[in-house]
């Protein structure tokens, strides 16, 4: 079972991924390609908290698996926006 301090810690985890991609996503959209490496480290830090997620939920109870879902979501809309709209 998943304790409660491991959720948020993964999920404070998550949020600073999810920040630091946003601003390389709109940094990359003012520099265009002058930024790869932030980027790239964006995009690997969402992959790296979504993997992180995906096995954190095989040992949650259904609460925490929702809220982990959920993030899990965020984390793709991030990373398919970073994706479809190349810096």
């Amino acid at each position: 079972m998943a304790t409660r301090e491991s959720v948020d810690m993964l999920l404070q985890q998550c949020e600073d991924a999810i920040r630091f991609a946003g601003d390389q996503l709109q940094d990359g959209r003012l520099q265009e390609h002058y930024n790869d490496d932030g980027y790239t480290n964006a995009l690997e830090a969402l992959e790296n908290a979504y993997n992180d997620l995906s096995q954190l939920a095989h040992s949650a109870n259904s609460q925490q698996r929702e809220q982990l879902h959920r993030m899990r979501l965020q984390l793709q809309q991030l990373q398919n926006k970073m994706i479809i709209n190349p810096h």
